[in-house]
């Protein structure tokens, strides 16, 4: 009796376990396309127009996080340079308990993942993580690739949990930093 007690339990754990590493493995999997197209600045992901502007113009992104509401491709347009980055709202509700939950969950599927690109040594993801406070409005991730080199070696990957009008929500970019910071340098100036 003891021993098919045992077993049903370790079986219920397997299976546990192996649920929730089918989920976290199609989050890693669409988030390592984008990575992967990266150093084409997203051309291969870049779906139809949504909307363009003189600052920016948005694609409809052709990998989606599973059970995300939107993921886009936006190209910022800028007299002295041209960047991409890739966003997805992976999740919103207006509780912020479940959103706090559903960010902690995110983290540790993404932390610590392995991501290769082409037939390159494979790359992993690391970030330190930071505890939403609902005072705050406003939390972020930063993500990097190790080993740091070549192409990659600006790319970052961003989870951010944040307050908006109609309540919280959770994001997910990748952009590289050098190119991002002196885009948001420029509309600044502007």
């Amino acid at each position: 009796m003891k021993r098919t007690s045992l077993t049903i339990v370790l079986l219920a754990i397997f299976a546990i376990s192996f649920a929730q590493g089918v989920f976290s493995n199609k989050t890693i999997t669409a988030l390592e396309k984008v990575i992967q197209d990266y150093p084409n600045r997203f051309k291969n992901i870049k779906g139809a127009i949504l909307v363009e502007s003189p600052q920016t113009t948005e694609y409809s992104s052709t990998i989606q996080i599973p059970g995300s509401n939107s993921c886009v491709v936006t190209r910022y347009n800028s007299s002295k340079m041209e960047a991409d980055s890739w966003s997805c709202v992976v999740f919103e509700n207006e509780d912020f308990v479940q959103v706090k939950n559903k960010f902690k969950e995110l983290f540790g599927q993404i932390k610590n993942s392995i991501v290769k690109i082409g037939g390159g040594k494979p790359f992993i993801l690391t970030g330190q993580y930071a505890d939403p406070d609902e005072a705050k409005k406003f939390t972020t991730v930063l993500f990097e690739l190790l080993p740091s080199a070549g192409d990659m070696k600006n790319l970052k990957v961003d989870l951010s949990l944040q307050y908006v009008i109609t309540g919280w929500k959770i994001s997910l970019s990748v952009y590289d930093r050098e190119t991002k910071d002196a885009e948001q340098k420029e509309m600044t100036r502007n």
